[in-house]
């Protein structure tokens, strides 16, 4: 399992006051996303989610953990992966062309990574400091 750390105080406020976001609460978040877990479990300990289980690919596992961390009250987020993904946390200043450059070498290659974020994100120019985002592994 891989663990990937996530901004707490940053993300999707679901709860509210100091509550932790429960499993099932998380759970309606991915689904009002339209991402499907196939089976996967997601799991509330404390701070850290834990996704297990389920038939989804590596891109699709690698949204729901995005879409669990990207939220208001989780640090981390521990899944089983197949490959080790490439995550950015957003910093003030940062816009995806920045982050393009930095990653993939060329800014012009900002819409693969507003594309490989898609649901999580509806706009290219909405990113926000503390947010966590893929960087697809080909662009």
């Amino acid at each position: 399992m891989g663990l990937w750390n996530f901004v707490k105080s940053a993300g999707r406020k679901l709860v509210g006051g100091d509550d932790l976001p429960t499993a099932a609460i998380l759970e309606k978040e991915v689904a009002d996303l339209g991402l499907d877990t196939k089976g996967a479990e997601i799991k509330v300990e404390g701070d850290k989610v834990v996704v297990s289980g389920g038939d989804m690919t590596q891109e699709e596992r690698e949204k729901v953990i995005l879409a669990v961390g990207n939220v208001e009250g989780v640090s981390a987020v521990e899944a089983d992966t197949s490959d080790e993904p490439v995550f950015h946390t957003v910093v003030k200043g940062d816009t995806l062309w920045a982050i393009a450059e930095k990653t993939l070498g060329n800014g012009s290659k900002y819409n693969a990574i507003f594309e490989a974020n898609r649901p999580m994100l509806s706009h290219p120019d909405k990113i926000y400091p503390g947010q966590v985002l893929r960087i697809p592994a080909k662009a």
